[in-house]
């Protein structure tokens, strides 16, 4: 029976398996460093042992190795002290050279991304964002959300036909969808109230950046039953904070030391601005005009000062924007009795990561909302949900690569995701 490392007892016998990162020959012993999923340890093989350490000096780094033998502690081991003395040894697995070293490209990273994987930095961003995830999913349990499994292939474009994949689908055409924006609401006309999905979503946009990927995941939440959409921004933040807590706990110190970066859990609520302000202090503070063509939105340089901006004023890493124009919103939000639309984003580090809103559950508003927009029988399927009686509801939606990108300071949303997709990438 197989020990996880971290299981081991002192001066007991035991078998452990795991991959070999490392191996050192001396004059007098074979030191093999050895990983599995729970820790690692050095096995050190005395060369008095001749069959043993012939088989040791033909392990390479990879390597996929069974040792029986017994754990003792040693105050001339790092690591611990604790150090492992086989008494035999498998291979299980001989691995090859790596076709990578620290110099190799980020494309040819991507190639071997299961073996870029294995780098002692990278080999945690994985694990972290699973346990982002799993707190998430905490904290939406315990305030009675339900998760749902909503199609991604789909029948309709989108609201815009545009930014989508095109698939074959027997005799006719599907698309990828790009969220699960109007399902999660269809659930809300069900009644179910409260609901999230975690799943991947499309997106067919030739964006070559730091913080674009054509499939990511997307966490999306839906509840009814709101008075404003400051109760979703509320919602939000304090969802946040429960998972970046519980992150902070488990993984602080390894983040601090691994990616040199310190995750920050805000005890204050998230500061608030409206767009029309933030345009004029970044205006003021740093001379800077946002683009015509960019007037009623953000941009990334936007973005990045406003992160300035909130750093220097509130000492937050997270800013909530809102008073965006109609125009630049979508048909389904809300709007108050000025015709703006109740929503928001919400800036991390100077990226946004969540645009969120009430929704407009009233059957005539919305159907008069889509036909400002230009839209009719595309989005038809979808206003019939509030045909028939749907509750106030509001939600939003974050990338969780870009929750990681930013979480743990990487340069690219390549790194975040386990597998990358992006304009120019399919394999492996």
């Amino acid at each position: 029976m197989r020990t996880l490392i971290k299981d081991l007892k002192e001066n007991e016998l035991a078998n452990i398996s795991g991959m070999v990162y490392k191996v050192r020959d001396t004059k007098y012993m074979v030191f093999i460093m050895l990983k599995d999923r729970s820790s690692f340890i050095q096995v050190s093989v005395d060369k008095q042992n001749e069959e043993l350490t012939k088989k040791a000096l033909g392990v390479t780094n990879g390597s996929i190795v069974s040792f029986k033998g017994k754990m003792v502690l040693s105050e001339y081991v790092k690591n611990g002290g604790k150090e492992f003395l086989p008494e035999d040894l498998e291979i299980l697995s001989l691995a090859d050279a790596y076709p990578l070293d620290e110099n190799a490209l980020p494309d040819t990273r991507l190639d071997y991304r299961w073996l870029d994987l294995r780098n002692e930095k990278k080999e945690w961003i994985i694990p972290i964002q699973s346990a982002f995830v799993q707190y998430l999913r905490e904290y939406l349990y315990k305030n009675d959300f339900i998760e749902i499994h909503t199609p991604k292939l789909i029948g309709t474009a989108s609201e815009s036909g545009s930014s989508v994949f095109e698939v074959k689908y027997f005799d006719t055409k599907a698309y990828l969808a790009q969220s699960p924006q109007f399902y999660k609401q269809m659930a809300i006309a069900s009644g179910y109230e409260r609901v999230f999905e975690i799943a991947p979503a499309f997106r067919a946009e030739n964006s070559n950046t730091n913080r674009h990927c054509t499939e990511f995941t997307s966490i999306d939440l839906e509840f009814a039953y709101i008075d404003s959409y400051e109760d979703v921004m509320h919602m939000e933040e304090e969802m946040l904070k429960y998972a970046m807590k519980k992150v902070k706990d488990e993984y602080g110190d390894l983040i601090k030391e691994r990616f040199g970066i310190e995750l920050v859990v805000p005890k204050k609520a998230f500061p608030v601005i409206k767009l029309q302000d933030l345009y004029q202090e970044l205006k003021k503070r740093y001379n800077y005009e946002i683009p015509e063509r960019d007037i009623g939105d953000l941009n990334a340089e936007t973005e990045k000062l406003a992160y300035q901006f909130a750093m220097e004023e509130y000492n937050s890493e997270f800013l909530f924007i809102v008073g965006y124009n109609k125009a630049k919103r979508p048909f389904y939000h809300m709007r108050d009795e000025n015709d703006n639309p109740l929503g928001y984003d919400l800036l991390y580090r100077g990226m946004e990561i969540t645009s969120g809103a009430q929704r407009e559950h009233r059957y005539e508003k919305l159907l008069h909302n889509a036909k400002e927009k230009g839209l009719g029988e595309d989005v038809k399927f979808y206003t019939e949900f509030f045909k028939y009686g749907c509750p106030p509801h509001g939600g939003f939606a974050i990338g969780l690569e870009r929750m990681t990108l930013l979480m743990l300071g990487l340069d690219h949303i390549r790194e975040a995701e386990f597998i990358f997709r992006g304009p120019n990438r399919l394999h492996p």
